[in-house]
């Protein structure tokens, strides 16, 4: 792989216009109120997970359409008092796993909570009937013809309600959350930040799902080039799926984000191009007046979507520690 984007100092500086719906904001306010009646009804059951220093529960909590959404929720065996709580979201394809495959950061003394993905996890297919509506391969354009309808508005209404289930549990304390994750997981704790007012921190890796117009251009890589796939067949439908995506943009929800946050980008990432990550990083905070000394980004300049791999968690775990410590 090659550095294929932007040289550096013009993606320190790229800050491209993002198509924004013009009801945007009522449209998530609306999808959110509207899952209230469902409550979050958290169960957490112990499960054992053959390791001696770590706890681990089986979660369920009601989703989108009070959809059952599975988790796994870890704590330190040892523990005083109530924990800041880091959730995490997962990589395109990508389920919770057994029980002790994720687990960084209980062991670095924090409850974390591993949200399943509807439709990727084996313990959850999304709930929602075939529709018969015409998509590409993957997840990338299931109902892209329709806001309403489409798969990330399901997706994402879960990583609210994540937040909403992690905070249940009597070990947490509500007031250190933060949300993170890779990729796929990375977009996902972006929107999760812009519509979660009250969060910590925000720690998105080499983030999927930002800056789509770009992305969709640039970019011929799976998961984005589904979406290419699907206009290159379906011509007359390009201007509603980009209407559609406007909605779901990782970059324009980070606009809304108010959390301190660290990002991570590859500059030679062709899966999600430093541009796309770079818009996000830019863009977020805008509308909340993010202080620059609050976001940061660590750049890995050859590596692809692994970005920093195991090195950018020693620094995620030094990160967040000074970022908890300065919010007591």
């Amino acid at each position: 792989m090659a550095q294929f984007d932007l040289p550096l100092d013009e993606l320190e500086r790229y800050r491209p216009d993002l198509p924004e719906p013009a009801d945007l904001d009522a449209f998530w306010r609306r999808t959110l109120a509207e899952q209230e009646p469902f409550g979050i009804d958290a169960t957490f059951t112990p499960v054992h997970n053959g390791l001696a220093t770590i706890d681990t529960f089986d979660v369920t909590f009601a989703g989108y359409g009070g959809h059952p959404v599975r988790g796994w929720f870890h704590l330190p065996v040892t523990r005083t008092g109530p924990l800041p709580v880091v959730v995490e979201y997962l990589g395109y394809g990508s389920g919770r796993g057994a029980p002790h495959e994720k687990r960084l950061w209980a062991d670095a003394g924090y409850a974390h909570f591993v949200m399943d993905t509807r439709g990727q996890g084996a313990d959850t297919p999304d709930p929602d009937p075939a529709t018969g509506d015409i998509a590409a391969a993957g997840f990338l354009t299931r109902g892209v013809l329709d806001p309403e309808r489409y798969f990330y508005r399901r997706l994402y209404t879960d990583a609210v309600r994540a937040v909403a289930a992690a905070r249940w549990h009597p070990a947490v304390d509500p007031a250190r959350t933060v949300v993170t994750g890779t990729s796929q997981g990375g977009g996902i704790a972006l929107a999760a930040a812009g519509l979660v007012p009250d969060l910590v921190a925000c720690l998105p890796d080499v983030p999927f799902l930002c800056h789509f117009p770009r992305a969709t251009t640039i970019t011929d890589a799976i998961p984005y080039v589904e979406v290419t796939k699907f206009v290159k067949l379906h011509r007359a439908h390009a201007a509603t799926v980009a209407r559609t995506l406007s909605y779901f943009d990782g970059a324009t929800l980070a606009r809304r984000a108010n959390a301190p946050t660290l990002f991570s980008v590859g500059l030679m990432d062709h899966i999600c191009p430093p541009s796309t990550v770079y818009a996000a990083f830019n863009h977020y905070g805008a509308e909340r007046g993010v202080d620059q000394a609050d976001k940061r980004i660590e750049v890995y300049p050859f590596n692809d979507h692994e970005g920093g791999g195991p090195d950018h968690e020693v620094v995620k775990l030094a990160w967040l520690a000074k970022r908890l410590e300065s919010s007591m």
